[in-house]
């Protein structure tokens, strides 16, 4: 695009600037010209800088991207995902509402990516219905491959050490590598799981997940290195929470379970009365699985691994149930004894996802609030990921309106936490305390047309899609 003009007389010489749009006028001192100026200004683009690559950091990365922006994840592993990888329940109760609204607004890219590796949809279990599961081993290749397409680049085993400040704002990012990362704005979804010493500290020690803290180094706030005082869960004495589920190999189990697993996508074994009341202990511990099954079952569900719907279970118990005598963990690998703790680090911020205190700095994921899912990482990395590309702008930021369940999850979670009791519940779309509010408030809908309506109602129509 051209920026400038010369035009010179005797031995004058004139540069004019005309990367402006309008008409203008000049007077060089006896030659008068007009300038009706129709060149585009140059475009400003954005260079976004996301730290962490789980569901948060890709879907902040497809939003900013899809918004014009430059834009590149950090990852301290040597694979996207994170929890990801071992999780595999991505459509549930109320998220099928919340998926629908995603898609509405722009982020449809990231779930036909889900449905790829997809292994069943529309099953149902105690206390959840609509059930879509994805395989933990395919999903991050497609994944990989979607971002590759959109141009957005992907730096694995960069381990984020250290900020660089200028003021309330952040210059830059520093890698264990001694790389030097400078970004226009910058997002914060490092997660809020462990590292192993709070594991130690909170849990029952590190039970070796899939963060691999051990090999790849520790996770690092983002927004505690630049200055913020983050939050944890509370609930009476226990600080941070358990994760929910471990998976099992498959292949550890017996030809009956397995077949079933493949065929309809979940088994229900009964506990065996000698293991049962030991078994309802450990049912107590889950925050999510409320739902009756669970009390008198084993609950498995095919994500190409068996996902165990318990946060961690005795092998010797295990072993003792019909068609596991050989179970052995996949994830945890030490999933007999505890699993990882999380929500311990999370961020102070409004419903724009912008952190408080830090001029450049969103924040999606975990790092939003205690807000439990794949679905709701995606959907909090979506508005972090437009977010962030307006605020380079100069334009407004996006609030999503609490008529949606993905406005009204955010906001709502950002009031809870406030508060001493709120502080110490999780918040998810599937099941609990924010379902149960959702049905109340009829933001649980199943009419994707519905669905649709009230989206564009909001104007939120491709909000996560359109090029700014």
């Amino acid at each position: 695009m051209i920026k400038s003009f010369e035009f010179g007389f005797d031995n004058f010489l004139l540069e004019i600037d005309i990367s402006f749009v309008g008409e203008h006028e000049f007077d060089t001192g006896g030659l008068k010209m007009k300038l009706n100026e129709s060149i585009p200004r140059e475009e400003k683009k954005a260079k976004v800088v996301i730290v962490g690559g789980g569901w948060a950091g890709i879907s902040a990365a497809v939003a900013a991207s899809q918004a014009g922006a430059e834009v590149i994840i950090i990852e301290r592993t040597d694979m996207l995902l994170g929890t990801g990888l071992v999780g595999g329940v991505v459509i549930t109760n109320g998220r099928w509402t919340a998926v629908k609204e995603a898609i509405a607004m722009g982020l449809g890219d990231i779930f036909s990516a889900i449905n790829q590796a997809a292994t069943h949809k529309n099953i149902n279990f105690p206390g959840h219905e609509r059930v879509t599961l994805y395989s933990g081993i395919k999903i991050e290749p497609i994944i990989k491959t979607m971002l590759e397409n959109k141009g957005i680049q992907v730096q694995l085993q960069s381990r984020v050490k250290d900020v660089e400040m200028d003021g309330g704002k952040i210059v830059a990012v520093v890698t264990d590598k001694g790389n030097r990362i400078i970004g226009d704005v910058f997002i914060d979804a490092t997660g809020s799981t462990g590292p192993y010493g709070n594991c130690h500290k909170y849990g029952n020690g590190c039970a070796m997940c899939v963060l691999r803290c051990h090999s790849f180094g520790v996770r690092i706030s983002l927004a505690a290195k630049a200055g913020v005082q983050e939050y944890c869960v509370k609930h009476d004495s226990q600080v941070g929470t358990m994760s929910g589920s471990c998976k099992i190999f498959k292949e550890s189990l017996s030809k009956e379970i397995r077949n079933k697993l493949n065929e309809i996508g979940v088994v229900m074994i009964p506990i065996p009365e000698k293991l049962r009341q030991n078994h309802q202990n450990f049912v107590k511990q889950g925050l999510l699985h409320l739902a009756s099954g669970f009390a008198d079952n084993i609950i498995l569900l095919d994500t190409d691994q068996a996902k165990l719907t318990m946060p961690y279970y005795p092998l010797s118990m295990l072993r003792q149930i019909p068609g596991m005598e050989n179970a052995r963990f996949e994830d945890p690998y030490a999933g007999g004894i505890g699993n990882s703790i999380r929500y311990l680090a999370m961020s102070p911020r409004d419903n724009t996802l912008h952190v408080e205190g830090v001029d450049n700095l969103f924040c999606a994921g975990e790092k939003v609030g205690p807000m439990v899912g794949h679905v709701e990482a995606i959907v909090t990395g979506g508005l972090a990921g437009t977010n962030a590309v307006r605020k380079v702008l100069g334009m407004k930021l996006v609030i999503i309106p609490e008529s949606l369940a993905i406005g009204d999850i955010i906001a709502y979670v950002n009031e809870q936490v406030k508060t001493p009791d709120g502080r110490g519940k999780v918040y998810t779309f599937a099941v609990s305390v924010y379902f149960d509010r959702m049905k109340e408030k009829g933001l649980y809908l199943t009419d994707v047309d519905a669905i649709n309506a009230r989206v564009e109602q909001a104007e939120m129509q491709n909000i996560f899609a359109t090029r700014l």
